[in-house]
């Protein structure tokens, strides 16, 4: 129980940073659809519940210590090389969203520039890849209680701060950036493009476990805690949409509504997220190339690093919309291959 919810954590920790961090994510997948939103939510736990589980035990039956192996198992010698490309493509670029998210942040909490937050956070994210994966798993999964806890704080003080009726809510909700053009179509997308990111990392933390069902388990837990975290913060910000339309970093916008203190704790909770899927991303993207123990493993992190900082100065809303879009739609492919590996079994 306690290595299932490691790894159920350490999936959620993975996942926060590139679909939950600035609350934009939430936004344009869920939010924008107003009160048809939350039903997205359900639906999108559920297909996290079993993609968790099917990817976490692929990882573990075939003890995997890169994507590769499993992305060619369930793909064949035709799709899975293709596969394989997509996948280590998009792990580079959702590393890069965090870098832009990281700068946004540091920008809009503490008025630093953006470009000097970004710095920042290639700089801790290449520190952290110098240690080995245990340990990384291990501080990825960390941060998940303190995430929650923040996060329904949010949600019960908006909810009894409430200004504007729900269908008013609702009008102005549906007047939002949308990233697909209904709710159900955004739930796939939106479980799809994190999956598209966090499978290779569930699938090397599964590897890491001999027994399947503690595998198994561990996706599941994680697949419960990830849908209960789009419903709540869907909800907070549904109820407060008059506060948060329009904003770069929604999730910071309703905490700094409580207190500056807890605007603080949040944005620092935001970091933590970006920083765990920056890390997380990084380092499966660079083992499937290079093995950690091999001795260019720690100069090509700092030059993918730097590379990555460069590729981050479009700016934060631009590649949410584009780079996660993009992502869900040749994530499907991915998941209709875990289903069929899933019947296959």
């Amino acid at each position: 129980m306690k290595k299932s919810f490691r790894i159920g954590s350490a999936f959620v920790g993975l996942i926060v940073g590139a679909g939950f961090a600035s609350g934009q994510e939430v936004m344009q997948y869920f939010t924008s659809f107003g009160i048809w939103g939350t039903l997205g939510g359900i639906l999108a736990t559920l297909l996290f519940v079993f993609l968790g589980y099917t990817f976490a035990q692929l990882g573990s039956r075939l003890q995997s210590v890169s994507h590769k192996n499993v992305i060619y198992h369930i793909g064949g010698r035709y799709i899975g090389p293709i596969l394989d490309v997509i996948i280590t493509f998009f792990l580079f670029g959702v590393a890069v969203v965090m870098f832009a998210g990281a700068g946004s942040t540091f920008e809009q909490l503490f008025g630093i520039d953006a470009g000097i937050g970004s710095i920042i956070m290639v700089i801790v994210t290449i520190f952290t890849l110098l240690l080995n994966a245990q340990k990384i798993i291990s501080i990825i999964a960390s941060i998940t209680p303190y995430l929650i806890t923040i996060i329904f704080i949010i949600l019960v003080f908006s909810i009894f701060t409430m200004d504007i009726t729900f269908s008013e809510a609702d009008t102005i909700a549906n007047e939002q950036i949308s990233a697909s053009p209904n709710f159900i179509m955004g739930a796939l997308l939106y479980v799809s493009y994190n999956l598209t990111a966090g499978a290779a990392l569930l699938i090397v933390m599964g590897g890491s476990v001999k027994d399947q069902k503690v595998a198994g388990l561990g996706g599941i837990m994680g697949g419960v805690m990830l849908g209960a975290l789009i419903i709540l913060i869907n909800i907070a910000m549904f109820v407060k949409i008059d506060v948060v339309a329009g904003v770069d970093m929604p999730t910071l916008a309703l905490a700094n509504q409580i207190h500056p203190a807890v605007g603080i704790l949040t944005g620092v909770a935001l970091l933590g997220m970006m920083y765990n899927t920056a890390v997380g991303m990084f380092y499966a993207f660079t083992v499937r190339f290079i093995a950690p123990e091999h001795g260019s493993f720690k100069p090509a992190i700092a030059i993918i690093g730097v590379i990555g900082f460069v590729a981050s100065l479009v700016g934060f809303t631009a590649l949410v919309n584009q780079v996660y879009s993009v992502m869900g739609y040749l994530g499907f492919a991915l998941i209709i291959l875990a289903v069929i590996a899933w019947l296959r079994k």
